[in-house]
């Protein structure tokens, strides 16, 4: 795997201009894998021991943390992000935080799961982020609140061990935790800022769940699901494709840049475990001028299976959701949908229920990981 860059101290004084011209960042290796603290599938931060200066929410927000040097406040300057008050010793002879000193955040994920990657942005924070962060993560069923989380007896494991970071940085950190996880508990020592938290990970749904719904969207994100790879990323994100709800936004599905050539863009997706798809959707909301002209969809059945188209190329209307039903279930545990010539769909939704083999599969991932 790719060494990871470490970036450790204060940023120079904002000194004008774009704010980001001296941000310190680095290409991930995890950062394709799904935000599972992304607030578009029901992250939320449930509660933080301080958030003085700027609220906890904010670690959740989505695109990057603005700044604006003008803006403050009754408290101060006012920050995008979440930012604690300085801490202090217990006396003048010892006005200094103490080693164990730390504030914390709790964090739902939006969908538990295995975590790949952790990005703590302290973009803007240049005098004052924190020494040192650490992430703790732990599997709870249902909707615990605060106090149940914070128990004695709840047993936390660490997935960022305490270590310096920079401000003004996207400071990552691989995970190598083999387990599934519902909440993660950041610290930041012994106090400051943090812009924003990005949790990198795979889907591992509930399978008691799937069972009781029957018939759900077997490619969803919040299901399980995953975009594997596409053939072009250059507008926007493939796994958009598979996040709740309809895309609101043009940015908020697929886009690819303009071809020149006579080839095509595709995504391919794994889906949450072998499926009987019965329908599916094809949706190009929002994009107008610019989305796909035709698409086809196939599956597979296993890694080495052949494609099999289940839907033909078929032409798109703009800004238009497009329903088929199929004619045959079709049994498999990939996906990928084929654009001609290039452009964008908003979402792929694919309708049907788990077979046995794929119920088994993931009841056997799920008490592995969570067991």
């Amino acid at each position: 795997m790719t060494a990871i860059p470490r970036f450790t101290g204060d940023a120079n004084p904002y000194g004008g201009g774009d704010p980001y011209a001296d941000y310190r960042t680095a290409e991930f290796p995890f950062a394709q894998d799904a935000d599972l603290a992304d607030r578009r599938l029901g992250a939320g931060v449930v509660a933080a021991n301080d958030e003085f200066f700027a609220e906890r929410e904010n670690l959740l927000v989505s695109g990057r943390a603005e700044f604006d040097p003008e803006h403050f406040g009754h408290k101060g300057k006012i920050m995008d992000g979440w930012e604690t008050r300085r801490r202090r010793g217990a006396s003048a002879d010892h006005p200094w935080p103490a080693a164990e000193d730390h504030d914390w955040a709790l964090v739902r994920l939006g969908a538990p799961g295995v975590i790949r990657g952790i990005v703590v942005d302290t973009a803007h924070f240049r005098g004052n982020h924190p020494q040192a962060v650490s992430v703790e993560g732990v599997s709870m069923p249902g909707s615990p609140s605060p106090r149940e989380l914070l128990a004695d007896d709840v047993k936390w494991t660490t997935l960022v061990p305490r270590t310096a970071v920079g401000g003004h940085a996207a400071n990552g950190f691989a995970v190598d935790v083999e387990q599934r996880f519902t909440h993660l508990r950041v610290n930041q020592h012994p106090d400051g800022g943090i812009a924003r938290l990005r949790v990198h990970g795979e889907v591992v749904p509930d399978p008691a769940w799937l069972s009781a719904l029957g018939t759900f969207d077997v490619v969803a994100l919040e299901n399980g699901g995953r975009a594997e790879d596409a053939s072009d990323r250059f507008y926007s994100p493939a796994t958009n494709t598979i996040q709740p709800g309809r895309s609101r936004k043009m940015d908020d599905g697929w886009e690819t840049r303009r071809r020149r050539d006579t080839g095509h863009d595709w995504i391919r997706y794994r889906l949450v475990a072998r499926s009987e798809i019965r329908a599916l959707e094809v949706d190009t909301a929002y994009l107008k001028g610019n989305s796909a002209g035709w698409a086809s969809v196939s599956v597979r059945d296993g890694e080495d299976g052949e494609w099999r188209e289940i839907l033909p190329r078929t032409r798109l209307q703009p800004d238009t959701n497009h329903r088929f039903a199929l004619t045959a279930p079709a049994v498999g545990t990939h996906a990928r949908v084929d654009i001609f010539p290039d452009g964008g769909i908003s979402r792929l939704r694919l309708f049907g229920s788990l077979t046995p083999e794929g119920t088994a599969d993931l009841e056997a991932r799920y008490q592995e990981l969570d067991g």
